[in-house]
C-alpha cells in the first residue's frame, strides 16, 4: 500500500439535508444542499447541490429533484454516488493540484445505522472517487467539533440536531457509552409546519417557505402571537395563490411534537448514563450542535425539562464536518482497526 498522505485526505458530512467536506488546514470547502435534478426521460443528473435546491418546486414535468438521503442513510445509492462525485470534483477545484491521487475520506454516520446501511455509505464513497473510506459516528464527530474533552476519563453530552435524524450520546475516553437515534430532526420540523399551514388554512406550501417559516419564527416555547410573518402559497379550495399571515405561537404549537420527542431522547438517554458520568454531564451540561440547534428557545425546553445546562455550540450547522476533519489525525486507527471507527473508540 502507497504510504499515506494525510495533506490528500477529507472528512465528509453526508447529511440528509446538507453535504459539507472538510480539507485538513482548509477547514469546510464545500458546504452544498444534499439535492439532486434528475431528467425523468434519460435519467441523467440536471444538477447538483444549490443549483438542484433552486429548482425545489419550480421543475417542469421532465424533471425531478431528489434528495437521495433519508433519514440519514441512503435512499438512492446511484443517485448519491453520482452526488458525492460532484463533491468531491468541487473540493478537487478548491484546492487545485493536491487532488493528483484518489483522496482518502473518512465519512459521518448515524450512531444508530445498520452495517449494512454503513457499508452503503462507505460503498458509494468509494464509486464516487475515494480512494480509502472510513466511518465515523456522528454523535462523536459533532462532539469533536464542538471541542468537546473526548478523549478524557469525563462524561461530555451531545445532541446533534440534523436533518433527518437526531443524535444523542454520552461520550468519554474515545468512546460513546451511551446513545439514540431517532428520525424527528429538521426535515420532520418542515413538514409539521406544511401540515399544519394547510390543516389551518387550507393552504398548500413548499418545503423552502417551510424552511424559511422555521429559521424566521421558529420556536420550541410557547411563541408570541405579536411576531409574525406572511406567507404565500396555492389555496387548495380555489386553486389560486394566496398570501396569509402566521404567528410564532401557532408555529411553536404546530414544532410541539417534534421538539418534545427530541426532549423524550435526551431524557432516556440521560437515565441510562452511569452515575459517574451523569455527575460529569449535570457539571459540564448538555452540547447541541445541527442546524436545529438554532431553532430559538430549544436549549431552554431541553434544560426545563433535564434540569441540566444546556449551550449551544458556536458553529452547530459545520460542527459534525469540523469533527469529521479533525477524525482525519487518527486515520490510522481507521486503517488498523476499522470496525471500531463507527463505534468512534479511535484511541
Amino acid at each position: 500500500m502507497s504510504k499515506f498522505r494525510i495533506s490528500n485526505s477529507l472528512g465528509i458530512d453526508l447529511g440528509t439535508a446538507n453535504t459539507l467536506v472538510f480539507l485538513r488546514n482548509k477547514g469546510v470547502i464545500v458546504n452544498e444542499p444534499t439535492v439532486v435534478a434528475l431528467n425523468n426521460e434519460t435519467n441523467d443528473i440536471v444538477a447538483v447541490g444549490n443549483e438542484a435546491r433552486n429548482m425545489i418546486g419550480r421543475t417542469p414535468g421532465t424533471i425531478t429533484v431528489v434528495r437521495p438521503m433519508k433519514d440519514g442513510v441512503i435512499a438512492e445509492y446511484d443517485t448519491t454516488a453520482i452526488m458525492m462525485k460532484y463533491y468531491l470534483q468541487q473540493a478537487r477545484k478548491k484546492r487545485g493540484s493536491m487532488f493528483g491521487t484518489k483522496p482518502s475520506v473518512v465519512v459521518c454516520v448515524p450512531s444508530g445505522i445498520t452495517k449494512v446501511e454503513e457499508r452503503a455509505v462507505l460503498d458509494a464513497t468509494r464509486a464516487a472517487g475515494a480512494k480509502e473510506a472510513y466511518p465515523i459516528a456522528e454523535p462523536f464527530a459533532a462532539a469533536l467539533g464542538a471541542d468537546l474533552p473526548v478523549w478524557d476519563p469525563t462524561g461530555s453530552m451531545i445532541v446533534d440536531i440534523g436533518g433527518g435524524t437526531t443524535e444523542v450520546a454520552v461520550i468519554s475516553l474515545g468512546g460513546i457509552v451511551t446513545s439514540n437515534s431517532i428520525n424527528e430532526a429538521g426535515n420532520k420540523m418542515d413538514k409539521a409546519i406544511i401540515h399544519h399551514v394547510r390543516q389551518t388554512y387550507n393552504l398548500m406550501i413548499g418545503e423552502r417557505t417551510a424552511e424559511q417559516i422555521k429559521v424566521e419564527i421558529g420556536s420550541a416555547l410557547a411563541g408570541d402571537e405579536s411576531v409574525q410573518m406572511e406567507i404565500r402559497g396555492r389555496n387548495l379550495l380555489t386553486g389560486l395563490p394566496e398570501t396569509i399571515s402566521i404567528t410564532q405561537k401557532e408555529i411553536a404549537g404546530a414544532l410541539k411534537e417534534v421538539i418534545d420527542k427530541i426532549v423524550y431522547t435526551v431524557k432516556t438517554t440521560l437515565e441510562k448514563t452511569p452515575p459517574e458520568l451523569s455527575a460529569d454531564v449535570m457539571d459540564r451540561g448538555i452540547v447541541l450542535t445541527g442546524g436545529g440547534a438554532m431553532l430559538d428557545q430549544i436549549d431552554k425546553v431541553i434544560s426545563d425539562e433535564t434540569d441540566v445546562p444546556v449551550f449551544v455550540t458556536d458553529n452547530p450547522l459545520e460542527s459534525v464536518a469540523i469533527g469529521t476533519g479533525k477524525s482525519l489525525d487518527y486515520i490510522h486507527h481507521f486503517r488498523n482497526s476499522p470496525n471500531v471507527a463507527s463505534r468512534a473508540t479511535l484511541d
